[in-house]
């Protein structure tokens, strides 16, 4: 008899996977364009009205900046409009990595080009107005850096992943939602986690089986610190779980003894960063770091220019402003190939670590059955989706009991689960 189940626990959610600065990077980067189109406009029009096709050229230069910064700002603003668009099957949190690609190819154009014509000067070498390059050099040089501040200072995170059923699905800067212990007793199957969400942190204990009644007065948990401290925790009823009635100190690293229905269990709980960003989940908002990997690039071409152009006309080296391009050419050209790796691995689903995969281990081992199948994808800065198959002997654990398991995993925003019996593989 095959007994396969392939249905989210959430029948009704979202699929939003925006990056937790989106609105924010949004606006900076529309902000920027605004920067760049005004130097833009003032360069062309004071080049044709003073004569100086120098300026007239690096107004046009200023416009391919602008045109970069574009493709970032439109993906944001669309990928916004469109996050709850039923056409998206996993939402537009891929946007970003799309542009970034995008914007990636053309980086690798210009480091290119720049490489060209820095090869053709050095062969062929021509006459510098240094009275015109420098200053505008140095304006060029201003405006990128004054661009790279208007982008500094995002932290691109994800954010959680709202459900519809209001479970919690557990982001917090210090989170044990992805550490639960199961314990199977006479009174049923049980999960025990810390819980910690915006509050101070407790235990909270949830029944896995339609069987399981406990009252608080049939629990408790004694934890064992590696020091010998013990300190015991009463529960109280909440909802449809059970809740510590005392916080957990720090650290929360510690060998927890559990009372259930008379049996006594002892699991133990480790100390988790208290930093997201060293739990190995990819945050990174890429679409934001091409558009920041643009002006900087630009900003070290304007540096390099600056010092060959001073030196070309301090010491008559005319080969040394072309030098500078060279090396510019290269510098950009590595950034660019970052770049399209890390987007292009994203676009074609390749899974960046084994982070989240070995907690989906754990949590099936833990539970005492056989994991067959395992997909596990970025879905947009923050969030991944996952594909879990488990063989069970176990009647109680279908798609819901894993579903409550492996929401608390941080960073897993989409989750399907199929479950089989050892007859139906």
């Amino acid at each position: 008899m095959n007994n396969l189940y392939d249905a989210p626990f959430e029948l009704d959610h979202q699929h939003v996977f925006l990056g937790e600065g989106h609105d924010k990077n949004e606006r900076k980067t529309w902000a920027v364009i605004v920067l760049c189109s005004a130097m833009m406009l003032a360069e062309i029009i004071g080049g044709h009205l003073f004569g100086s096709l120098a300026l007239v050229a690096d107004g046009m230069h200023m416009s391919t900046h602008a045109g970069a910064m574009l493709i970032a700002a439109l993906a944001y603003t669309y990928a916004r409009k469109h996050a709850n668009d039923n056409r998206f099957v996993f939402g537009t949190g891929k946007l970003g990595d799309l542009a970034g690609f995008s914007s990636a190819i053309i980086l690798a154009m210009i480091a290119l080009l720049i490489g060209y014509e820095a090869v053709v000067r050095l062969l062929s070498p021509i006459p510098i107005s240094f009275s015109e390059a420098i200053p505008i050099a140095v304006v060029g040089l201003l405006v990128n850096i004054a661009s790279a501040w208007l982008l500094s200072g995002g932290d691109h995170h994800g954010h959680s992943h709202g459900h519809a059923d209001g479970a919690p699905h557990d982001n917090a800067a210090h989170d044990h939602g992805d550490e639960a212990h199961i314990i199977k007793t006479s009174a049923g199957v049980f999960v025990l986690s810390i819980f910690e969400d915006g509050v101070s942190p407790v235990f909270r204990i949830h029944a896995e089986t339609t069987d399981a009644n406990l009252s608080p007065g049939e629990m408790t948990v004694t934890t064992v610190r590696p020091e010998g401290t013990r300190q015991l925790f009463s529960f109280a009823k909440k909802a449809d779980f059970l809740e510590s009635t005392t916080d957990i100190p720090e650290p929360h690293a510690f060998k927890a003894l559990v009372t259930l229905a008379r049996d006594v269990h002892s699991v133990a709980f480790e100390e988790h960063a208290h930093h997201p960003e060293n739990d190995g989940i990819d945050r990174r908002d890429h679409n934001m770091r091409a558009a920041y990997v643009h002006v900087i690039a630009d900003a070290a071409v304007s540096v390099l220019a600056i010092i060959g152009l001073l030196l070309a006309k301090s010491f008559g080296w005319l080969w040394m402003d072309p030098l500078a391009g060279l090396v510019g050419a290269l510098v950009i050209a590595n950034w660019s190939y970052g770049l399209i790796r890390d987007t292009g691995a994203n676009l074609m689903d390749v899974s960046p670590n084994d982070v989240l995969p070995s907690k989906v281990r754990a949590i099936v081992n833990s539970a005492g059955d056989k994991l067959i199948d395992l997909h596990v994808w970025r879905l947009g800065p923050g969030h991944f989706g996952a594909v879990v198959s488990v063989v069970t002997q176990e009647t109680t654990h279908g798609p819901a009991f894993y579903q409550r398991l492996l929401r608390k995993v941080t960073g897993l925003s989409h989750i399907t689960v199929e479950v089989h019996t050892p007859q139906s593989v």
